[in-house]
Order: C-alpha cells, then structure tokens, then sequence
C-alpha cells in the first residue's frame, strides 16, 4: 500500500510540474499564417503594423471611422486569429464604425510569442494607435473570450466610450481551477488575466454578452463580473448559445453601442 502511494503521489507532482511547464500551449492556439483582409472578404481594411514599447512588430487590421464615429478596438480569443472575425469587423463597418483588430504576438503576422504580459502591452499599443482616428470618449473596447481580460485591463486604466464583453470570466486561475479541480492550479497559473480584481475600475459603460450553454466560460463566471461592476452596465443572456454568443446579439451589440455613445459629447 506504501508503495502505491509513492507511486501516485510520484505521478502527481510529475503531472503538475508537466501541466506548470506547458500551460500556455493549452492557454492560446495561434494560427500561424497571415490571412490577408481581402482573403475574408474585407476589402476595405488595410493592414497596419504596430510597435510594442517592448519591440515586437503586430499586425492589425484597421477600417477606418467616419469623422466622429466610434471606433472598435477588437481582441479576439484564445484560438485562431482575427480572420475568423471577419463578418463581426463587417457588421460593425456597415453600421458606420470604424474597427482596428488586433493580431497578438505569436499569432500569424506577428513577433514573438504570448503570455499575459505580452499581450497587455500588445493591447496597449492598439489602443495607443486608435487614438490617431478617434477621441479616447468615441472608443470602444470589444474582447471575447480571452481577449475580454485585456479589455477589461484597458479601461481601468484608460478612458474609453464604452466596454463590451463576449463570453468573459472572472480570471483565468478561476476557470481554470473549476476544470482542473485536482491540482492547485492557482498557484500554478502564470497568466491569470484576472479581470475580477480590476472591473470595479472601469468607468465606461458595460455591455456582457453571454451563452446560457457556453462549456467554455460557464455562464456563471460572466454573471459573478457583471455583479462586481460598479459602473452603468447591462447583461443579455442568449439563451441556448454557447461559447462566443455576440453573432446571435450583433444588431443589439451594434444599437448599444451607439446608444451609450450618442448621450457623450
């Protein structure tokens, strides 16, 4: 019996050190190749290259506003890259937004390779070059999945016309945990993302949308943010959805963003 034990606690502590070691190949899964905007039926969008404060090279795709139009920076999830966007970056051009869409580092026409860090600064060099086509009052926050952390990151720290947030958790560590229950992986997680501990900052108003069936970010995650948010905010439940529910509530996203932002100056 002695021997079993040491055999499986052996096993553990391997396991551990393995899932410590790899976590963030299971965090993102980049698309490594480049897909050209007009690829995805974006012919309007040019791309632009930003420069991090810490030297590595993006890639976005920018469409630009009309003169006092909103203007979407959009971080995208964990998987992929922005060409799986496209049709949301379309939807919002047509409604007279502009767009900047971000390509993290480590994804496909970008330097380096991502980890929490990375990707703040990442974030920051985006919002950084959307200020060249609006007011920091006619820009709007838009993250998905993982990319709803660093949005949340963003307006704490910066001033911005609205928050919108698709499938969003409380932290990394938190969702994490709740799925690899058997480890400790709070003390394990180097990129906790933890948007628990900063949206009581935000000042813009907030819109969370969330899938009643997302297996990914359980629903509950997105409702335990949203009641921590002290600022005007609003929640719409898409029932039945599951992960990245924004598609079925685009025209209503779309009708309140302009809402919040034709009540500012």
């Amino acid at each position: 019996m002695f021997d079993l034990l040491l055999i499986a606690s052996a096993l553990y502590v391997a396991a551990l050190a393995v899932l410590y070691v790899v976590q963030r190949r299971l965090l993102y899964f980049p698309n490594p190749q480049e897909i050209p905007p007009a690829d995805v039926g974006l012919r309007q969008a040019e791309r632009l290259h930003l420069r991090t404060d810490d030297g590595e090279r993006l890639l976005a795709w920018r469409i630009p506003p009309p003169p006092g139009a909103p203007m979407i920076i959009y971080l995208h999830g964990n998987g992929g890259g922005i060409g799986l966007r496209a049709n949301r970056y379309a939807a919002f051009a047509a409604a007279g937004f502009g767009v900047l869409a971000l390509e993290y580092r480590g994804y496909g026409g970008s330097t380096g390779a991502p980890s929490e860090p990375g990707l703040t600064r990442d974030a920051e060099a985006a919002y950084e070059a959307a200020l060249h086509d609006a007011a920091s009052e006619r820009i709007v926050l838009l993250g998905e999945s993982l990319g709803s952390g660093l949005a949340v990151k963003l307006a704490a720290r910066h001033a911005v016309g609205a928050v919108v947030l698709d499938s969003p958790y409380t932290s990394i560590a938190e969702v994490a945990a709740s799925k690899f229950w058997m480890f400790p992986v709070r003390l394990l997680i180097r990129d906790a993302y933890d948007s628990f501990a900063r949206i009581a900052e935000v000042k813009a108003p907030l819109l969370i949308v969330h899938g009643t069936r997302d297996p990914v970010v359980p629903i509950r995650f997105g409702r335990k943010l949203f009641e921590r948010a002290m600022t005007q905010k609003t929640f719409i439940a898409v029932e039945g959805a599951r992960h990245l529910a924004i598609d079925a509530r685009l025209d209503e996203t779309i009708a309140w963003i302009a809402a919040q932002l034709a009540t500012q100056p």
